[in-house]
């Protein structure tokens, strides 16, 4: 796809913003994986309501539990945790939803919905792992938990990083994704040490945050490395490689001017257009 092809260069899209900037109120599009995502979690949720043995049952084999050896080392709790929420704690789930609805699509339309699933489950257990951690040094006690959160907080850090104009509410208050990372991280570290009520989940919410972090912040670097090492890689493959960087950069560019108008572009970023559009054109005249 061209960038002309995209909706965000037509002269209709352009014209919203030529004005001051503006935050985007409208609902995101469902992708595949978190429209799945959200019917498996509010089922689940629903079910264990409505079929009281149901929930038992669930509750009893699938969420995560420290508190003896044989079900710690249980592998699937790693994963199913992640889909089972507070049965009389609305809140619980709701926030979570909310997040995955409004932060997921953006995530999976950027990577794709195989490589967006796993990052989501794998924030999810890299939570879990950095609460065992802390239950195996006694930082904390052992207990059980349930919820998505891990996942949800991993999105946040990974949005925060790779689309810092992105605005959300923070207790009702609009604010940059970045300072609402940076607020959250301070309150679930200070709640850890002071032994407050969910340490456990904010262990998990810290956890899925770093590997959210850490996932967004390697993988332009492993792939540079990996091009770099790989034996007999020839210009063209290089040239396809730096093509493919500029283009997912234009589409992060262009969701900024859609999100915020273009008043609130960079002057590297309009480079990076003017850049982008000059190649384009050579390859239309070609």
């Amino acid at each position: 796809m061209g960038l002309y092809d995209r909706d965000y260069t037509q002269e209709g899209f352009q014209s919203q913003f030529r004005g001051a900037p503006q935050m985007r109120t409208a609902f995101p599009k469902l992708t595949p994986v978190v429209k799945w995502l959200l019917i498996i979690n509010i089922g689940v949720f629903l079910m264990a309501i409505i079929i009281r043995p149901f929930g038992i049952f669930i509750y009893e084999w699938f969420q995560l539990d420290a508190t003896s050896v044989p079900r710690a080392i249980q592998l699937w709790r790693l994963i199913t945790y992640q889909f089972l929420h507070a049965p009389g704690f609305i809140i619980h789930i709701l926030f979570n939803m909310l997040g995955l609805f409004f932060l997921g699509p953006t995530l999976e339309r950027h990577w794709g919905s195989k490589k967006f699933l796993i990052f989501y489950l794998g924030c999810g257990v890299a939570g879990a792992l950095f609460y065992f951690f802390l239950v195996v040094v006694r930082v904390m006690p052992a207990g059980e938990m349930i919820g998505a959160s891990g996942a949800i907080l991993g999105m946040l850090a990974a949005c925060a990083i790779l689309f810092p104009h992105f605005v959300v509410f923070f207790f009702l208050f609009p604010v940059p994704i970045r300072v609402a990372a940076l607020i959250l991280t301070l309150l679930y570290v200070a709640n850890l040490f002071a032994g407050g009520s969910n340490a456990g989940g904010d262990a998990a919410h810290l956890g899925g945050m770093a590997a959210g972090a850490v996932y967004v912040f390697s993988e332009g670097r492993l792939s540079k490395l990996k091009l770099r090492l790989r034996p007999g890689a020839s210009r063209w493959e290089r040239e396809m490689a730096a093509r493919r960087k500029l283009r997912i950069e234009v589409d992060r560019i262009l969701q900024k001017v859609h999100d915020s108008g273009v008043h609130s572009l960079t002057s590297k970023e309009r480079r990076t257009l003017r850049r982008a559009t000059k190649a384009e054109q050579m390859r239309n005249r070609l």
